[in-house]
């Protein structure tokens, strides 16, 4: 048997790899003890985790309510959320435990307070009086299903109508049921032989308090009088009834029905309306009735002391407008506005001057609650206008599909932005001011500006300023106006390799101080922005485009396929000169009639007119090879002091001069390596008919949106490019199109790519994947790609003596390669000079995909890569100016350069199963993390908090985790939230000052912290829901009604509803159960002296709680025990006279 040498055998793995042993003890030694010289800062209590806002809007709406009084807007969501909005800027998150849809909300006018009903049939008490709403009350009902609830303005007895068509009362202060009930059949004693069906509308008489309108779903409608404890009247009508308005006088109503029609009645007149309308109706000549249309939802009636009054509904259109969108009308008099809307209107209220019901109600704007958006209708202007939205309600405008979060940026960028985006702003808003202006804002604790960048499906990006908690557009950019658009589907061009959405973007790449953006799109497309405040028209559009192929055999590699590793002035896989528009027709196709050498989107050939802001400099396009369509790009990478952009896929890897508009490098990711590619790798044979196609993989021949970006037997979830791949393993897909990210399962619905099935793993619903972990073969299947770039100035080889300009190339299996840039003289050398770039042989080796990298100086600082400060470029530069402009170098901040010789530098990797931190130029490993066995990392962050940095964390398990730098010390592992879908996978990041964030919901941004500083002043930064506010005087009666009558009538409610006049309800009815707002919130308030009170006030609140329940146990005993003695004192006397067989 043949002996190993073991020597040998490390000796063979060192080669392969230089950090494999870097956890002996003895290298760890070799390194020296200079890395023990950094102080480290960060301790584990500047760590805590917590949600800190949510932007956006509410998804899947439910319900709406207004407080006339407070001025704030209440949206209640299917999943239980509740959004509270107040002036711009004041906005509040709550969320019910059970997560059962909102069905109803009702304010408590002018008291702080909101009751919320659900569709698990219980009603919720909030307190809207501290920053962070909570719960008081709740009430659950057990044998019936709520329906419709109504609280009258002042009163504290709310009553709740059933499915079975009961009404019960509650009281809203104690949250305990009233023994008055209103039983369906005594509503309706004789007047319909069936059941009503469900109550689907209460509301008292507006002028007597004392008369209930009952509105039954069948059609009937009863006033009933509380005293009497009778019905009054009773209205039927043979159609359905979808809701009810009264006028103000108390004199009159209004009812919508099924059949598209609205009745007015007289209420003294219950045999038939005073008046029948079909808005939408088309009126017949010979008299007959006008035809049925579609339901109306909801109709408001609203009086002007002025003159007509407004009748507001929604739905009632004709069925013959097929294909119209949803329409709020507006009838004025004898005028009707049709106000069409972009979504289905989920609900509208109309916003009256006064909160009296009894008054002229002098509505002036209409909130519409649609599907996606929320819009404010201008009631007093002509033509209706709507109010401009200041709320970040338009995050959704187009389905999310990246994002990036910036804090602690230049402070001259919002101003910039905000100056360029203002332009952009729509015209023919109403003039008035914002009416739902309630709440206070917070205290401004942090002062840093933050920006978040959204990417969108259709190829838009966002900036918003999100300092200080808030959230604010500030400039939109549109990156598919470079491309000709097709008009029709038979127009457009069969190189697309997604159905629709081929602009979507990907990937953001953006430097803050030099303002320059690159993004990457779903189409295999790159464009590199320069910032400016001048306006220009760009004559040619600067565009070339890159063949990136995966070819292992070398043989049939068509000619100027690959570029030597160092190119020469001329030499690379593309003309050095800008391409003409007509280059992509020259060769579209090979010999053998496959397409080749074309790009996926036509870029447009006519001068484009190009507004201040940002401003396309180059585009980039990844080309079809021999019939394949281009892979999507996995990483990308700029830097404005160098002038490089760098970007790769699973194919390899290619770098452009944006500032000459050349390829400087275009290399498959196995020559990267040269002759230290430590796989084992199958070369690919060639076809019969045409060359070896680099490009696709064998599992499928199309890149499915966003989701095929690796195969399935790989499943990368980088969160810039994630999402999941909808083919199995082992099948073969002949298609060379397929649906596009925002098209789940075929169907055009607002959800992102991370909605595309099959959700999670198929096998086992989770995240965990297989992949084989030897080094020495690799499936055919899995591709390397470039899952992280990084431009710096650091040491590129063992045996450097000073750092140099270089980029760190990270590959998803786990490889660290790194790439030495030559850059030429500075200033107009620049130009002329090529950059000479080539590999270094420096590997480094990690377990799993490498996510982010970064560098650390010799005292343990950030060493960000060297950046160009923003100038404008369209402006023509002084003589002076190209004098400093030659003598100008880029800025790099790295501290190093100026540094002596022998000072060293530490490399911060982090993969997706491990972090290291290596020594330079020794590359000897110092540090060693591993952070996840059984999971694996989606985003890591090198980030700066309380004055130091640290490596930030999220894993697929839903734990967020930081470590100290460089020595790699756990600081924070809490489990924040299982990873239900990919969209949060491909949305998290983290960034500076400890702000993190996520898209929650395909229209909602999460914001958190994980510093402790900020946790503790987030309550100060929160704005105020509740702020005291007089409640405006009743209506004057008048001399001649308060002497003859007329006016209107008060009800001493708690005479007829308290326990003494009617008894207590039937335990079994509903449960109470006493929410965490009250107690809770004294607990969370006690501290200090003033602690010491709350907390002996804590301690009767429970005591006297405890009586409380004991009294009524008490008083419920007593009234069984009296109960039970009636009913055998009643048996008694009937039976008393009887002879025993007459039993």
């Amino acid at each position: 048997m043949r002996k190993f040498n073991i020597r040998k055998v490390l000796d063979g793995l060192t080669a392969v790899s230089a950090v494999a042993s870097a956890s002996s003890a003895a290298q760890q030694q070799a390194a020296g003890n200079r890395e023990t010289e950094i102080q480290e800062t960060l301790q584990s209590e500047h760590f805590q985790l917590c949600k800190t806002v949510r932007h956006g809007f509410p998804y899947q709406p439910s319900a709406l309510a207004f407080d006339p009084v407070q001025k704030i807007l209440a949206i209640g969501t299917q999943t239980g959320a509740l959004r509270l909005f107040g002036r711009p800027g004041v906005e509040c998150y709550c969320q019910h435990d059970s997560g059962a849809a909102v069905i109803q909300l009702q304010f408590l006018i002018n008291e702080g307070a909101l009751v919320s009903a659900l569709a698990d049939d219980t009603l919720h008490l909030w307190n809207l009086r501290q920053k962070r709403p909570a719960i008081l009350h709740s009430l659950k009902f057990n044998r019936e299903r709520i329906t419709f609830c109504h609280l009258p303005f002042q009163s504290k007895w709310l009553y709740v109508g059933t499915e079975r068509g009961n009404i019960h009362i509650v009281n809203v202060e104690s949250f305990t049921l009233s023994g008055y009930v209103i039983m369906w059949n005594k509503a309706i004693e004789l007047s319909s032989k069936s059941h009503p069906g469900p109550v689907v509308h209460i509301s008292d008489n507006p002028m007597d308090e004392g008369k209930l309108l009952i509105g039954f779903e069948s059609g009937t409608v009863v006033l009933w009088d509380l005293k009497s404890k009778k019905a009054d009247y009773r209205y039927t009508h043979d159609e359905a009834i979808h809701s009810v308005a009264w006028h103000h006088e108390g004199k009159q109503f209004i009812c919508s029905h099924s059949d598209g029609t609205l009745t007015i009645w007289n209420v003294k007149s219950p045999t038939k309306p005073f008046q029948t309308i079909t808005p939408h109706g088309k009126q017949l000549k010979d008299g007959k009735k006008p035809e049925p249309c579609k339901p109306i939802l909801k109709v408001e009636y609203k009086t002007t002391r002025a003159g007509e009054p407004f009748i507001i509904l929604s739905g009632g259109l004709s069925y013959d407008t097929v294909g119209r969108r949803p329409c709020l009308t507006v009838m004025h008099g004898k005028s009707t506005a049709v106000l069409e809307m972009d979504y289905s209107i989920v609900d509208f209220l109309t916003l009256c001057e006064t909160p009296y019901p009894n008054d002229f109600q002098e509505p002036y704007a209409v909130v519409v609650l649609l599907e996606k958006d929320l819009v404010l209708i201008d009631l007093a202007q002509n033509g209706y206008p709507i109010f401009e939205n200041p709320y970040p309600l338009t995050i959704h405008e187009s389905p999310v599909t990246c994002c990036e979060y910036f804090a602690d940026c230049p402070v001259d960028l919002i101003p910039a932005l905000y100056s360029v985006g203002a332009r952009q702003k729509r015209q023919g808003y109403s003039k008035k001011e914002w009416p739902i202006s309630g709440g206070n804002w917070g205290l401004i604790t942090q002062s840093y500006p933050e920006i978040i960048i959204t990417g969108h499906a259709d190829g838009s990006i966002k900036f918003w300023d999100a300092s200080a908690i808030t959230l604010q557009v500030l400039y939109k950019l549109k990156t598919a106006k470079v491309f000709e658009k097709s008009r029709n589907k038979d127009d457009r061009p069969n190189t697309d390799i997604v159905d629709e959405d081929p602009y979507a973007i990907q990937i953001i790449s953006w430097c803050p101080e030099s303002r320059m953006l690159c993004i990457a799109g779903v189409s295999a497309h790159v464009i590199i922005y320069r910032f400016s405040k001048q306006e220009v028209t760009t004559e040619v559009i600067p565009m070339l485009e890159v063949r990136l192929l995966y070819e292992i055999n070398d043989v049939e590699t068509p000619d100027g396929e690959q570029v030597p590793p160092v190119p020469t002035p001329g030499t690379g896989s593309n003309p050095q000169s800008i391409v003409p528009q007509s280059h992509p027709s020259t060769s579209s196709s090979s010999s053998d009639g496959l397409r080749d050498n074309v790009p996926c989107l036509k870029v447009k050939n006519s001068p484009l007119k190009q507004s201040p802001g940002y401003q396309i400099e180059l585009v980039i396009q990844l080309v079809w090879v021999s019939g394949e369509p281009p892979q999507q790009i996995t990483s990308l990478a700029v830097n404005s002091a160098y002038g490089l952009v760098v970007f790769g896929n699973c194919n390899g890897i290619a770098m452009v001069d944006y500032l000459q508009k050349t390829v400087l490098l275009n290399l498959g990711t196995i020559e990267l390596y040269g002759s230290n590619d430590p796989y084992r790798r199958e070369p690919r044979s060639p076809r019969k008919t045409r060359q070896p196609s680099g490009g696709m993989l064998t599992v499928a021949s199309c890149m499915c949106g966003l989701s095929n970006l690796y195969s399935e037997s790989v499943k990368k979830l980088r969160t810039s490019y994630i999402s999941l791949c909808d083919i199995n393993e082992g099948t073969v897909v002949p298609e060379d199109r397929c649906k596009s990210p925002t098209s789940a399962k075929m169907s055009r619905k607002l959800s992102l790519p991370t909605e595309l099935k099959p959700d999670l793993d198929v096998k086992d619903n989770s995240f965990s994947r297989s992949r084989s972990s030897s080094v020495t073969s690799i499936d055919k299947e899995s591709r390397e790609a470039i899952s992280a770039l990084h431009f710096c100035e650091t040491f590129t080889r063992k045996a450097d003596t000073s750092p140099s300009p270089c980029l760190w190339v990270g590959t998803t299996l786990g490889t660290v390669l790194v790439i030495v840039l030559n850059l030429p003289p500075g200033g107009e050398q620049r130009l002329l000079q090529p950059v000479i770039v080539s590999p270094s042989g420096t590997i480094l080796r990690l377990k799993g995909a490498i996510l982010r990298m970064a560098f650390l100086d010799a005292t343990g600082s950030l060493v960000p890569p060297a950046h160009e400060p923003w100038r404008e470029h369209n402006v023509p530069e002084d003589k002076d100016e190209k004098e400093k402009a030659k003598k100008r170098r880029p800025v790099s901040v790295s501290p190093s350069s100026s540094q002596e010789i022998s000072e060293n530098q530490y490399a911060v990797i982090c993969s997706e199963k491990q972090a290291k931190v290596i020594s330079l130029p020794s590359q000897n490993c110092i540090y060693k993390q591993n952070i996840t066995e059984t999971s694996f990392v989606l985003r890591g962050d090198i980030v700066s908090l309380s004055n130091s940095i640290c490596l930030a964390c999220f894993c697929a398990n839903g734990h967020i985790m930081t470590f100290s730098l460089p020595s790699l010390r756990p600081l924070l592992d809490v489990y924040y939230l299982p990873l239900t879908n990919m969209r949060i996978a491909r949305t998290f990041c983290f960034t500076n000052n400890g702000q993190a964030l996520y898209l929650v919901s395909p229209t909602e941004i999460q914001r958190l912290t994980y510093s402790q500083e900020t946790c503790e002043n987030l309550q100060e930064m929160l704005g105020e829901l509740f702020t005291p506010v007089e409640t405006p005087e009743a209506p004057n009666r008048g001399f001649f009604k308060g002497l003859f009558g007329g006016g209107a009538q008060s009800l001493d409610r708690e005479e007829l509803f308290g326990e003494s006049a009617s008894g207590k309800a039937s335990r079994s009815l509903a449960q109470h159960i006493p929410g965490p707002g009250g107690i809770e919130g004294v607990k969370g308030a006690a501290s200090g002296v003033v602690g010491e009170l709350a907390r002996a006030r804590l301690a009767l609140d429970e005591r006297g709680q405890k009586l409380g329940e004991l009294e009524e146990k008490t008083a419920a005993m007593l009234y069984s025990a009296d109960s039970f003695s009636k009913h055998a004192h009643e048996m008694m006397l009937k039976y008393k006279d009887k002879k025993w067989y007459q039993f």
